[in-house]
């Protein structure tokens, strides 16, 4: 589970920040997408900007939650 996170002494959710890394990560590979091509090949590019978010926002919070267990696991 992601508790929260201290950045410079305020503590903040961890699904909050997990989902700005997301939300940037999308803007750039949606940047990224339209310069190649790819939305000229899907339906509804709303839904699709959608499901893109929210398979990031579940491969960052799978990173973040599996690296600071890693890191637990480490550090006894």
């Amino acid at each position: 589970m992601i508790e929260d996170i201290n950045l410079f002494g305020v503590f903040v959710n961890g699904a909050l920040v997990t989902g700005a890394l997301a939300l940037l990560l999308q803007m750039l590979l949606r940047r990224a997408l339209m310069s190649a091509g790819v939305y000229r090949h899907v339906w509804h590019t709303g839904l699709f900007d959608i499901a893109l978010f929210v398979v990031l926002w579940g491969a960052v919070g799978f990173a973040v939650s599996s690296s600071s267990a890693a890191l637990g696991v480490l550090l006894s």
